[in-house]
């Protein structure tokens, strides 16, 4: 009976193990490349199943193709990997944007009405990257001055907001062109074209989440269009009016 048993379970085993799909692979830090990240945490959001990488960047997890692995680490960037194939995968993570980058400057360009000097040795300083310099537009003293009445500040702050609008619009462009979505979820033809109408962000959107993650929308935007009925893969046709 033992016998019998045993010789069960090894024609099981190969057949469990079969089962079995995962994906191995490294992580390193993005600027220098040969150093490996360790206890980085590996997430695969489809199974929930968690791995930290070892002392050289190693990790292996079960996965399938279609899985989405994500990556997070403390002062590093949060990163997301779809998984066309389960080959061995080499991952870099760039820093967190919120570090304080030294910026050195060489001259200073100084007002014609202040009896000073241009320094040629100025001490460097630090600047927060990511956050934007506020204008300092007609002020004396700390007290504001706006010139031209509200009209005019509020014609400036709607050209302003334009401008912003179409750095937005070039930015989505990019990362919603056909090339980029088709070298991550190999759509094609008409089904490529109807998914990008599908799913591309507003500019509201990518504003409400900035820094907005693309692949990560993208990716999860495709495992929704997959579970679409082929009729719910594309745009409804626009209702054509009749002519009196």
């Amino acid at each position: 009976m033992l016998k019998r048993l045993i010789i069960v379970m090894l024609f099981a085993l190969p057949l469990h193990i079969f089962a079995q799909t995962g994906i191995s692979g490294a992580v390193f830090d993005y600027e220098n490349k040969s150093f490996p990240l360790q206890k980085v945490s590996v997430r695969n959001l489809n199974n929930k199943k968690v791995v930290l990488t070892g002392a050289a960047g190693q990790f292996t997890i079960q996965a399938n193709k279609g899985d989405l692995l994500e990556l997070t680490l403390q002062g590093y960037h949060t990163d997301t990997l779809y998984l066309t194939d389960l080959q061995a995968k080499t991952i870099y993570l760039p820093t967190s944007s919120t570090d304080l980058k030294e910026v050195k400057i060489r001259s200073a360009k100084l007002s014609r009405d202040l009896n000073l000097k241009n320094p040629t040795n100025a001490k460097p300083y630090k600047r927060v990257s990511g956050i934007q310099p506020k204008q300092n537009v007609g002020r004396a003293g700390g007290v504001g001055i706006a010139f031209g009445g509200g009209k005019a500040r509020r014609e400036r702050e709607k050209v302003a907001a334009l401008e912003l609008n179409d750095v937005y619009e070039t930015q989505i462009a990019q990362y919603f062109s056909e090339e980029h979505v088709k070298d991550l979820i190999k759509l094609d033809g008409q089904e490529l074209k109807d998914f990008i109408a599908l799913y591309r962000p507003s500019i509201a959107r990518v504003k409400a989440e900035d820094p907005f993650n693309y692949d990560f929308y993208i990716a999860q935007a495709y495992q929704t269009w997959l579970k679409l009925p082929p009729e719910g893969r594309k745009l409804p046709a626009v209702p054509t009016s009749k002519s009196n």
